[in-house]
């Protein structure tokens, strides 16, 4: 249990460590290399700093620490969030990556599971968990890719994570933590939007994807619990899912990079300026957020809103990769 002056000492230092670390980044970024440099798949055309997002690792970690987190987490998302910052400097391969995701998903799961005690039976759940995590992770980072669209999905979503924790008794220790992870956003905001002085870079985009994840996992007591919570992040998967199922469709490899998610198409076939997008897509999750809090306990209403906001969402999608997908092509390199 923590008190009222833990949390405000917490969300001032979340808030400040946002903007110090993407102002770091800003004026240092060039010396260090951490330079996203634009490409045929970018949607910026100008250099700009990228590890922005190393201010929001500080604020969780020196949150946790405050906050007493468990071990096993504060470990996890730690060891995650560094191979990361070293990704936004150096090539690392998707492998080498992966394989680290996936042993910081088991290190925070088993540490759990050891911690609530559960059945053994339980640990049959490692593996899918493990994907869930390790895919928001990597799904969070491939939707980081206009001004304002991390940060804005970061307040969003652990903001709904914290409404749902509270309303159900979740365990406060977790529910501040989301709280620093949202005020640390909207400290890097001003710096990453309307105009990007700053980008967030992996080491804040695959931060923000894990830490949600596990905090999933940690607030579910249901598998209804954990559909609801994980739809507080719905846009991002909806855009992912159905961009893989298009470039299968038309037989691309999905380890090539690319810029055809939909948000992509409305930057960069349609024109649509950057915050614009971002704030439609924070809109669409908040609504779809309220509406899975208000419906929380019912499966049946849960299932049917979530397959019908599914199925809009395809459905968008198509129409505008239909229209705008003669110009990607002329766009992309072959």
């Amino acid at each position: 249990m923590i008190d009222m002056q833990q949390i405000i000492f917490v969300s001032v230092l979340s808030l400040v460590s946002g903007c110090i670390g993407a102002w770091c980044i800003i004026n240092y970024g060039h010396k260090l290399r951490l330079i996203d440099v634009p490409s045929a798949r970018s949607s910026h055309t100008i250099s700009v700093p990228k590890g922005g997002g190393v201010g929001l690792l500080i604020a969780v970690v020196l949150s946790s620490i405050i906050m007493n987190v468990p071990a096993f987490f504060l470990g996890a998302f730690l060891c995650v969030s560094i191979v990361s910052l070293f990704g936004d400097r150096y090539e690392i391969p998707p492998q080498h990556r992966l394989s680290v995701q996936f042993g910081c998903c088991v290190l925070f799961l088993v540490g759990l599971f050891l911690s609530r005690q559960v059945n053994i039976a339980t640990y049959f759940l490692i593996l899918p968990l493990s994907l869930f995590i390790a895919g928001s992770s990597n799904f969070y980072n491939f939707m980081d890719g206009i001004n304002g669209m991390a940060g804005i999905t970061g307040v969003v979503g652990f903001l709904l994570l914290a409404v749902y924790g509270a309303i159900t008794g979740g365990d406060s220790v977790y529910l501040a933590l989301c709280i620093s992870m949202i005020l640390s956003c909207a400290g890097f905001l001003p710096f990453n939007i309307p105009k990007a002085k700053v980008f967030m870079g992996d080491v804040g985009s695959i931060l923000l994807g894990f830490v949600f994840a596990c905090m999933v996992v940690l607030l579910s007591r249901s598998l209804l619990d954990f559909i609801c919570l994980a739809g507080f992040l719905f846009p991002f998967y909806a855009d992912e899912l159905t961009t893989m199922f298009a470039r299968i469709k038309n037989g691309e490899s999905l380890s090539k990079p690319h810029r055809r998610h939909l948000y992509q198409i409305l930057a960069n076939e349609c024109g649509i300026e950057h915050w614009k997008i971002s704030v439609g897509y924070g809109a669409i999750q908040l609504i779809i957020g309220i509406v899975l809090i208000v419906f929380r306990s019912k499966w049946v209403l849960v299932l049917l809103f979530l397959s019908l906001c599914f199925l809009v969402f395809s459905l968008v999608s198509v129409l505008f990769r239909y229209e705008a997908y003669g110009k990607v092509s002329q766009a992309e390199p072959q």
